[in-house]
């Protein structure tokens, strides 16, 4: 791994990223490019307008983050996503891989998330400490894991319905604020009481699952059945329900797995109230909580480089590349 470069890409939802890590720490560059304006008249991802756009930014980004180097080896996410931009991803990196004679690596996005906790602004890396309970909460996934090595998961729950993320983007629309609807909640929230409206916690006693969906229903029978709407209100109260739904689950795993680190990684782990809370309640029970970088917590290719050069590290960069969208994290190196 030494003076190697990897060039990664990340294409799987409505960012078109590259990036390019030196000796399996540094990232020389990250580059992002966001889908946000096009997708917030339909305040939502359009999978065929994320794919086009994947495919005219694909090689800017690739320029941009490359320049001059010669990378060693091509890695991309191959899922889960969308079909059409991890198609746009596998064809970038078999173009690349072949014009440089460089090997593939695939990379599972979810892997990417857990990974850019280790990611700080300077090229040494904050790793990991094993066993841990891993919280991936984004747009798109609201898993739980057990993390108990580089490549050694567990799934102990996930959502039956609707992601964290999501459900914030639905509940910003139905109060006609601007997408994505995480940070526009989030805003609104500060101007708000948090006890003011009383929405269920779906705690789903028993399990490690999630369930979002009917918290969001519960914000639309609300809207529903009052006339005078406190915007800020609804909003963090909303935002309260969700992360006292995420901390308590989070913390109650680490609790019967008896570890001692938990780490939150994807797109809602920006969200400031989610990590005071966490850090706040995992530090009364003994348990350190760490959060991915803001800046690296939405979807990028420096975490898909990062996790490439885990696999490599570990001999587990092989096999035949395919793309799966509904893919999960997959055990790895053996114990």
């Amino acid at each position: 791994m030494k003076d190697s470069l990897i060039l990664a890409l990340e294409t799987t939802c409505d960012e078109t990223s590259a990036a390019v890590l030196k000796n399996g720490s540094e990232v020389v560059k990250n580059v992002v490019y966001t889908q946000i304006d096009i997708h917030k008249k339909y305040a939502g991802v359009v999978p065929e307008l994320a794919s086009r756009a994947h495919a005219a930014k694909i090689a800017g980004v690739v320029k941009e983050a490359l320049g001059p180097l010669k990378p060693d080896y091509i890695a991309f996410a191959n899922g889960p996503g969308l079909p059409g931009g991890l198609l746009v991803g596998r064809v970038a990196a078999e173009t690349l891989a072949e014009f440089y004679g460089a090997p593939i690596i695939g990379v599972n996005h979810l892997e990417g998330h857990l990974y850019a906790c280790e990611l700080t602004s300077t090229p040494k890396l904050d790793p990991l400490e094993f066993p841990l309970i891993s919280l991936i909460v984004s747009g798109g996934h609201t898993e739980l894991w057990l993390v108990k090595g580089y490549g050694q998961y567990k799934l102990l729950g996930k959502t039956r319905d609707d992601a964290a993320g999501e459900a914030f983007d639905k509940v910003a629309k139905l109060l006609g604020l601007g997408y994505p609807g995480g940070p526009q909640v989030s805003a609104q929230a500060l101007k708000g009481d948090s006890k003011a409206i009383k929405f269920p916690r779906p705690f789903m006693p028993g399990t490690f699952e999630f369930s979002f969906s009917g918290l969001k229903t519960a914000v639309s029978y609300y809207l529903r059945d009052h006339k005078d709407i406190n915007i800020a209100n609804v909003c963090a109260s909303f935002q309260t329900a969700v992360v006292e739904t995420l901390v308590k689950k989070t913390v109650e795993a680490a609790k019967k797995y008896k570890v001692k680190y938990i780490a939150v990684g994807g797109g809602v782990a920006a969200n400031e109230l989610l990590k005071s809370t966490m850090i706040e309640e995992a530090k009364k029970a003994g348990i350190k909580a760490r959060f991915v970088d803001r800046r690296l917590s939405s979807d990028n290719a420096a975490m898909i480089a990062l996790c490439a050069s885990k696999k490599l590290q570990y001999g587990a960069a092989k096999g035949k590349i395919n793309i799966n969208p509904n893919m999960t994290l997959r055990n790895w190196k053996k114990k």
